[in-house]
C-alpha cells in the first residue's frame, strides 16, 4: 500500500527510528500555526465511526458492525450524496449522512466482502468496481438492495507472487472511458517466487508479470500495458483535460516523491519493470543498459525511454509518501484553485497542490503546500458533490502525523480566500505568479522578498537521493502587474531538469496579509 517502513529503514537502521520521530514530531511542531491559519479557509470535519444501530425509517439499512475499523483503501461518491468507501480488511460500506454538519447521524450499510485488499474504488455506470490483488472486479447490485449479488471478474493477467509489496491500486477513469490500475514492484523475490516471474534475457531483472506498470482496460475489456518503471505508484488521478497520471514514492531507483504523466511507450524510473519488456504488449523496447549514480539530466542522455516527473515532491519539504492524485472539479465551490490537482501525504498527514503546464507538449509545474494537521495518513480523496472533499485514512500501524489510526475526514471551504501563490509558470527568463489576491506593490517589487534556489538528484538502484548539484539563484527584477495578481520575476540561471525552489516570505497582499504557505518548488523540465 505504502512503503513507509521501507522509507524509514531503507537507508537508515532501525537504530534510528527514535531520530526519525523525532524529526517528524519537530515538523509537527513547526507547522502547528500554519494548520491553525489553515483551518480558517479550510475546515475539517470528522466522521464518525460506525456503532451498532438500526434505522427505523429505511429497512434496507441493517446494524452496522460495531467497532469497525474504518482503515480507508478506497472511495467514491453517488449520486444520492451518499459515499461509498473500500477498507482494507477486504469490504465496501455504503455511508448516509456524511454530508451532514455535524455528522452524528451516519448509517453504514456492507455492500461487499471477502474481497483481496482493495486499493481503490470507481463508481461508473450502474457498477463499483475496484482492483483487488490479482484482478480487477465489477461489483454489482442487481436487484436493488444496496449490497452486491454479482463480483465479476473485468480485467486480470498480472503477476502475483505471494511477496507483500505487490499492491494492485485503482481504478480510475480518463477522458476516454478507459480504466487505469497501477501495480506495486516485488522487493527482494526469493525462493519459489521466482517460478511465478519473468525475466528480462538481456538485463536479468526478474518480477511478477507487469510489476510496475501503469494498465489500462479499454471500454471493452481488454487490458494494454501502456507505461512502466513504477516502485510504488499509489495515486492514480485525471486531470481537467482527461489525461492520466500518478504519484510514486521515494526508494531504490526513486530520488523522491512524484507526480507522473501515464502515456505510452514512457519509462519513468524503476529498472526492475523492465523485467516485463519482451512481454507480448510491452510499449517498452530496446533498453540495454541502465545507467546508476548519474544526475538526472545525465541519466536521461544514456537512457532515452526515461523520462522525468512532472512534479518532484522534494523530500520531507513536501512530504514522505506521496498518495493519491484529485482533480478539483468543483467548479469554484473548494475554493481558488479549479482545475488544479491536490495530492495526499501519508507521513505527515496532509495534502498537498499542484499546479501543472504544459510545454512542448511536455506536463510540467509546481507545488505547493496545501492542508496539514488531518487525524491521520492521507491515503484516498474524494471530491463530494457539493464540491467539499473527503479524505479516507488510514495508516496501517505504521508510522504517520495525527491522533488517530484510520478514519474519515470531510475537508470544506468556508468561504474565505487564503491568500496564496495561486500558479508558478516558467518563462524564458524565469518564472510569472499568480496569487489568489492583489499584492502590495512594494512589498511584490522587492527582490529581497524572495529567495530561490535550485537542485536536481540522482538516479541509481540505492534508496532516493539527496538534493545535488544545488545553486542559490538571483532574482534580478521582480514586475508587478497593474491588477496586482501577478509577479514576473525574472532570475539568473534556470536550469533544465533542476527543482526551482522558491520562498516569498516577503509578499504581502494589499491587506497587509502574509502567504498563508510562501513556499512553492517548481520542476523545470523544459525552459520555454
Amino acid at each position: 500500500m505504502v512503503d513507509h517502513c521501507e522509507r524509514v529503514h531503507g537507508r537508515h537502521s532501525r537504530r534510528l527510528v527514535a531520530a526519525f520521530m523525532l524529526s517528524v514530531v519537530c515538523i509537527a511542531g513547526a507547522e502547528f500555526a500554519v494548520a491553525a491559519d489553515e483551518n480558517n479557509y479550510y475546515r475539517l470535519i470528522s466522521i464518525t465511526t460506525p456503532k451498532a444501530q438500526t434505522d427505523s425509517r429505511s429497512k434496507t439499512w441493517k446494524p452496522a458492525l460495531d467497532g469497525l475499523a474504518l482503515e480507508v483503501s478506497g472511495m467514491t461518491m453517488l449520486d444520492d450524496k451518499r459515499v461509498a468507501v473500500a477498507i482494507r480488511k477486504g469490504e465496501v460500506w455504503m455511508l448516509d449522512g456524511a454530508y451532514d454538519d455535524p455528522p452524528n447521524n451516519v448509517r453504514y450499510k456492507r455492500f461487499a466482502s471477502a474481497l483481496h485488499e482493495p486499493l481503490g474504488l470507481l463508481r461508473h455506470n450502474d457498477s463499483l468496481y475496484t482492483a483487488q490483488r490479482t484482478e480487477l472486479t465489477q461489483l454489482k447490485d442487481t436487484d436493488g438492495d444496496d449490497v452486491a449479488d454479482e463480483y465479476l471478474t473485468v480485467a486480470k493477467g498480472w503477476g502475483v507472487t505471494g511477496h507483500y509489496h505487490e499492491y494492485a491500486y485503482g481504478p480510475k477513469l480518463d477522458g476516454d472511458g478507459n480504466m487505469w490500475l497501477t501495480l506495486n514492484i516485488g522487493m527482494g523475490l526469493k525462493g519459489k517466487q521466482l517460478t511465478r516471474t519473468v525475466r528480462d534475457p538481456i538485463l536479468g531483472y526478474q518480477q511478477g508479470r507487469w510489476r510496475g506498470w501503469g494498465m489500462k482496460v479499454t471500454p471493452s475489456g481488454t487490458m494494454v500495458p501502456v507505461c512502466a518503471g513504477m516502485r510504488s505508484p499509489c495515486g492514480i488521478g485525471v486531470n481537467a483535460a482527461g489525461d492520466m497520471f500518478y504519484t510514486d514514492q521515494q526508494g531504490n531507483w526513486v530520488a523522491t516523491n512524484s507526480l507522473h504523466h501515464m502515456r505510452a511507450a514512457a519509462f519513468f524510473h524503476h529498472a526492475e519493470a523492465l523485467a516485463s519488456m519482451t512481454q507480448p504488449g510491452s510499449t517498452i523496447q530496446g533498453v540495454t543498459s541502465v545507467p546508476n549514480g548519474a544526475p538526472l539530466a545525465q541519466a536521461m542522455e544514456q537512457f532515452p525511454q526515461l523520462k522525468p516527473p512532472a512534479v518532484w515532491f522534494p523530500y520531507k519539504k513536501m512530504g514522505q509518501s506521496a498518495t493519491d492524485i484529485m482533480l478539483d472539479d468543483s467548479g469554484g465551490r473548494f475554493g481558488p484553485f479549479a482545475g488544479q490537482l491536490f495530492v495526499g501525504e501519508f507521513t505527515q498527514a496532509s495534502m498537498s497542490r499542484v499546479f501543472l503546464e504544459q510545454v512542448d507538449g511536455e506536463y510540467q509545474g509546481a507545488c505547493f503546500p496545501f492542508r496539514s494537521a488531518f487525524a491521520s495518513a492521507v491515503l484516498r480523496m474524494a471530491q463530494g458533490v457539493d464540491g467539499s472533499v473527503f479524505v479516507g485514512l488510514t495508516n496501517r500501524g505504521w508510522s504517520s502525523l495525527g491522533a488517530s489510526s484510520y478514519g474519515l475526514q470531510r475537508l470544506v471551504w468556508t468561504g474565505k480566500t487564503p491568500f496564496e501563490i495561486k500558479e508558478m509558470r516558467a518563462q524564458s527568463d524565469g518564472f510569472e505568479l499568480v496569487f489568489t489576491k492583489p499584492v502590495e506593490q512594494r512589498t511584490a517589487e522587492d527582490v529581497q522578498s524572495y529567495l530561490m534556489n535550485s537542485y536536481t538528484y540522482l538516479y541509481h538502484s540505492t534508496y532516493g537521493s539527496d538534493e545535488i548539484q544545488k545553486r542559490d539563484l538571483t532574482i534580478v527584477r521582480s514586475i508587478v502587474s497593474d491588477d496586482g495578481y501577478r509577479v514576473q520575476l525574472q532570475v539568473d540561471g534556470l536550469r533544465e531538469l533542476f527543482v526551482h525552489e522558491l520562498v516569498a516570505a516577503g509578499v504581502r497582499s494589499r491587506n497587509d496579509e502574509p502567504l498563508l504557505h510562501r513556499h512553492a518548488y517548481y520542476t523545470l523540465n523544459q525552459i520555454p
